[in-house]
């Protein structure tokens, strides 16, 4: 309980935005010895100023964290800090990612294929068939679609997920004590039981369309490509796929009548090179080889069924760490090391998992 109040309260401290957050904790060495560590060597810390440090000091700061820890608490919101397990792991490797995540739902934040789909917000009758036909033929994989719950392609990729079985994100600009827009209050609550709404802002945040590109980096971080159905000159859609792209995220777009104007927003990435012209579901499924993974992810089961009673054990510690050094496998398997290597070589041969530099593993 002391460390999540520590937590909160560091997204709490004005002037101290998510990149340099994470500067002091790992400086630090946790987010606790953030609140106790010298003024002087925090001002030692590059990005760090004095009046930030001032407000690190305010109690206010842990008082709005008890009381949104009671909020939490109260409607079993899970909370996220970066370093946590279940911290979406796309997300984490970019460097301006929430510190604090807020999530209500039943899906796995780290799925095996996560697609973002936006667009605008006045889509026309075409760009709303084509969403949830490409979100159809989707359903024989295992694909988490994400969006913004906004009108228009956000609430049709939302609902088309919801029909072809596939577990959806809605990201808020805004805190989960409230829905906007208010006519998605029912779709949202359908989404907690097949996917869960998302949030780096803790409850009461106001409404502010600062905070839009906010959501739409979390969108574009958490996803492994972002789907741009349809979108004019200018927009939310846009700036979604242009930070998709910072990230070296692939960005898909769907074309149209050069003089739709809800198409020229799709037309101009296609013709400028930042986003790969579509045209179904199979054209992204083909892009990404996740019919490959999906072929892949079948010959495992079938091998894991094959396993010895250690080599599954070692597996089971992989599906629970997703990345974990030689040393901590050694330690929780509890057999010879000699033995962890020569297990762990197999595996890697048999295509069940990848070696990474400085004797970390990984599953494929």
């Amino acid at each position: 309980m002391e460390r999540l109040i520590h937590q909160i309260a560091l997204t709490l401290v004005p002037g101290i935005g998510d990149v340099q957050g994470k500067k002091l904790v790992s400086y630090c060495g946790g987010v606790e010895a953030v609140f106790r560590e010298k003024k002087n060597n925090l001002l030692k810390i590059e990005g760090v100023g004095e009046y930030s440090i001032r407000e690190l000091g305010k109690k206010e700061f842990f008082e709005k964290a008890e009381k949104e820890i009671k909020f939490i608490e109260k409607y079993k919101i899970q909370p996220l800090f970066y370093y946590d397990r279940d911290y979406p792991s796309r997300l984490k490797h970019c460097a301006d990612s929430p510190l604090m995540l807020y999530y209500k739902g039943s899906a796995d934040l780290n799925s095996v294929h996560v697609l973002g789909v936006v667009g605008t917000r006045r889509p026309t009758e075409y760009g709303k068939e084509m969403c949830a036909k490409i979100i159809e033929d989707m359903s024989h994989i295992e694909v988490m679609i994400i969006s913004g719950l906004a009108y228009g392609i956000d609430t049709a990729s939302h609902k088309a997920a919801l029909i072809a079985g596939l577990p959806t994100i809605g990201v808020l600009a805004h805190g989960l004590d409230t829905i906007y827009p208010n006519l998605n209050r029912s779709l949202a609550e359908k989404m907690i039981h097949q996917g869960g709404l998302l949030t780096e802002f803790i409850s009461e945040t106001k409404l502010n369309k600062d905070f839009f590109p906010r959501r739409n980096r979390v969108i574009a971080g958490m996803s492994d490509a972002v789907l741009v159905v349809e979108s004019a000159g200018k927009g939310g859609a846009l700036i979604t796929a242009d930070i998709a792209n910072s990230y070296n995220r692939d960005v898909f777009a769907l074309p149209g009548r050069s003089y739709d104007k809800q198409s020229k927003g799709c037309n101009a990435l296609i013709k400028t090179n930042r986003a790969a012209l579509i045209e179904s579901a199979g054209d992204i499924i083909s892009m990404l080889s996740w019919e490959e993974n999906v072929d892949k992810k079948q010959i495992q089961k079938r091998l894991f069924i094959n396993l010895s009673e250690e080599e599954k054990m070692i597996m089971e510690i992989l599906h629970e760490e997703r990345t974990v050094s030689m040393d901590v496998i050694y330690l929780k398997a509890g057999l010879p090391i000699s033995k962890v290597a020569s297990l762990l070589l197999k595996l890697e041969f048999d295509g069940l998992l990848q070696a990474l530099p400085g004797k970390i593993y990984k599953l494929i």
